[in-house]
């Protein structure tokens, strides 16, 4: 399907309005040079709700519209619980993690490792973030754009990957952080309209015109499996989300890794104004998240019905913006390139920030000049493009569900990753060793599981090797505290009265949604 000129008028007007306003929120005052505080952190001067939107914006990308649309064509509602227990997940880091790490001052996750542990740790994990990013974030989130982009214009693959490669360099590489999440309250709105359009009209189409409200009930008529919130085990993708795992078990770690310690998403926390901004920008983030299942689930499950015999489930989302009419289609695209180019910029900012400052840095004899490193994380992130864009098709080319194979992959080093910091914000005898073993018991023991015991959940998986890791971490501690263990008491974990009432309407929320369709 080809989009008329209308509808590329109007993508075109976006993509320049986005261009113009990121060199905007970029420009200098007169007689200041960019420094890298300003390029990797933007000043620490962002506020709750750059942050919060800045967060979504980063998250939500072509796994999540692609992907997990092509896992609610596929698996059902099910899926959604990685967004809604997301929100809760939020709201305990905020209370409880995010006080730590704006108390340090820190530019990246690794950095707050070498505070804590020391230099084996930082570059451990610093080169392991680096590979992650751009082995599997940024080659998945470039290829499932271009497979959007594909199936909607009929573009080439290797087009379609070099356009959003570019586009989102373009906005991101000058400004850094600052540009990126600015931009990103733009690029949130877009995305919030551009999916209830898309969930509307394919709602409306699957009632026959009988309004989306009539269309919802079409779909808990026709598809009663697809809005089982807790898969049975005797489901045939129990092995994806297994049952009650997807509440207290590993799904759990995985978003506690996600959200807490990953670099691409806690770099606008890292950049806040203060610890109540932060906080309240991902009490904001949370509620978007209860909202993203309605953007993002609704229209696979939708096409299920419409569209039965896709030749792959990640082709849902794009089949379905089929529906949108001329002019609202240059709009609804313009909104699923938004939400993948935010993510490219956040994830190519996060590598760069990442490279910079722990290894470039660490490896060149400590502090050097302000604009050779700002100079060296933009090549560092052009660098990361190219190599995610040469090796997306050969990697996930083969691939079913993206969204499912990304979520595999990464829980080889989630409960490593999960296991190192809550020893190192909580326990005081944890040392450099303890965390060294962790992290290489995280990534043993789960290759071990994953070929000896297979028809194992891969979701029961983290959360087992995370108790394995805790306990050789907590095994491998030294017997007296640690010369630099966190002063707990030193530490201001209060919160506002409005962080506890957005904290409870959250839980509650969550209760009525898994009471409604358990």
């Amino acid at each position: 399907m080809a989009i008329n000129s209308i509808d590329v008028g109007v993508f075109v007007i976006y993509c320049v309005f986005l261009l113009v306003l990121a060199w905007w929120v970029s420009r200098e005052k007169s007689g200041h040079t960019k420094n890298s505080s300003d390029y990797f952190l933007a000043g620490n001067a962002l506020p709750w709700w750059a942050i919060g939107s800045s967060l979504v914006a980063a998250n939500i990308s072509a796994e999540q519209i692609i992907g997990m649309s092509g896992s609610g064509y596929a698996i059902g509602l099910a899926i959604a619980s990685y967004e809604w227990m997301a929100a809760i997940t939020l709201m305990v880091i905020g209370k409880w993690f995010l006080p730590i790490l704006l108390e340090k001052k820190i530019y990246t996750m690794p950095q707050f490792l070498e505070q804590r542990f020391d230099k084996r740790v930082q570059l451990v994990m610093a080169f392991f973030w680096l590979a992650v990013y751009t082995f599997v974030n940024l080659t998945a989130v470039l290829y499932l754009g271009a497979l959007a982009i594909k199936t909607i214009v009929g573009v080439d693959m290797l087009y379609g990957m070099l356009f959003l490669a570019v586009f989102s360099m373009a906005y991101s590489l000058y400004g850094g952080l600052k540009a990126v999440a600015l931009t990103d309250i733009v690029q949130v709105t877009l995305l919030v309209l551009g999916g209830l359009l898309v969930s509307y009209l394919a709602l409306v189409e699957v009632s026959g015109g009988a309004g989306f409200i009539a269309g919802f009930q079409v779909l808990l008529d026709k598809t009663p499996e697809s809005f089982d919130l807790i898969l049975s085990p005797d489901h045939e993708d129990y092995i994806s989300l297994p049952g009650i795992s997807v509440l207290i078990g590993g799904m759990w770690i995985m978003n506690l890794s996600y959200w807490g310690f990953n670099q691409y998403i806690t770099q606008r926390t890292l950049a806040a104004k203060s610890l109540r901004e932060a906080q309240k920008g991902v009490a904001f983030a949370a509620f978007l998240k209860l909202l993203m299942p309605v953007l993002v689930v609704l229209p696979g499950i939708a096409a299920l019905v419409l569209a039965p015999d896709l030749e792959r489930p990640d082709m849902a989302y794009p089949e379905m913006m089929k529906l949108v009419p001329t002019g609202l289609m240059g709009l609804a695209f313009a909104a699923l390139v938004a939400a993948i180019a935010s993510s490219l910029s956040s994830m190519a900012n996060s590598v760069s920030t990442i490279f910079t400052m722990d290894i470039y840095r660490q490896l060149h004899g400590g502090v050097n000049s302000e604009k050779k490193l700002v100079m060296i994380g933009r090549v560092a992130a052009v660098t990361a493009m190219l190599v995610a864009m040469i090796i997306a098709e050969p990697l996930l080319g083969k691939m079913d569900q993206a969204f499912q194979y990304i979520q595999e992959f990464t829980g080889f080093f989630t409960p490593g990753v999960v296991a190192i910091f809550i020893l190192g914000f909580f326990v005081k005898r944890a040392n450099a060793n303890s965390a060294l073993l962790a992290a290489v018991s995280s990534v043993v023991l789960s290759i071990l599981a994953r070929w000896l015991w297979p028809e194992l959940p891969f979701m029961d998986r983290v959360g087992l090797i995370f108790i394995v890791c805790m306990a050789l971490g907590l095994a491998a501690c030294s017997k007296k505290n640690s010369d630099k263990a966190i002063d707990l008491q030193q530490v201001d974990f209060s919160t506002s009265g409005g962080f506890k009432i957005a904290a409870a309407c959250i839980v509650l929320i969550l209760i009525a949604l898994y009471a409604t369709w358990w």
